[in-house]
């Protein structure tokens, strides 16, 4: 699922080239250092507000000339403009659930010791063939 959300962005002029970003329809805030960050920022922002809610629950974003960066809490902070911010959340939670899962696997003795032989990491091995296998992008 991919979310776009209008995102307010503050440029503060200052040493440290800080946007400050605010997302209306989540009313969340947070920073980064240069454009490139405050993008990166405001989607980690997107993702870690919206990791845990189920689909249905996901806020409706609202159309780009119903913003106004007036209404962002860093207004008076400097020059402001509104930009869409895209999200892949489901990319997004899949790197974020990286916990591992101990699976009991079967495989004939002599292939356990062909691999042991070749020094590969058998749990890597199938990830990875896992991975290709559901055709699953990273």
């Amino acid at each position: 699922m991919v979310v776009i959300y209008p995102v307010i962005f503050t440029a503060t002029h200052d040493q440290n080239d800080t946007y400050l970003i605010y997302i209306p329809d989540i009313d969340g805030m947070t920073e980064g250092f240069g454009l490139s960050n405050a993008y990166h920022m405001a989607r980690d922002y997107m993702g870690g507000m919206l990791y845990e809610k189920e689909d249905a629950d996901i806020p409706k974003a609202s159309e780009i000339s119903d913003i106004k960066v007036s209404s962002s809490p860093f207004f008076d902070s400097g020059d402001s403009f509104v930009s869409f911010v895209d999200l892949d959340l489901t990319a997004y939670r899949r790197n974020q659930d990286n916990k591992a899962v101990r699976r009991n696997v079967s495989i004939p003795n002599w292939l356990n010791k062909a691999a042991e032989e070749a020094h590969l990491n058998v749990s890597r091995v199938l990830q990875d063939a896992l991975i290709e296998k559901l055709e699953i992008s990273n």
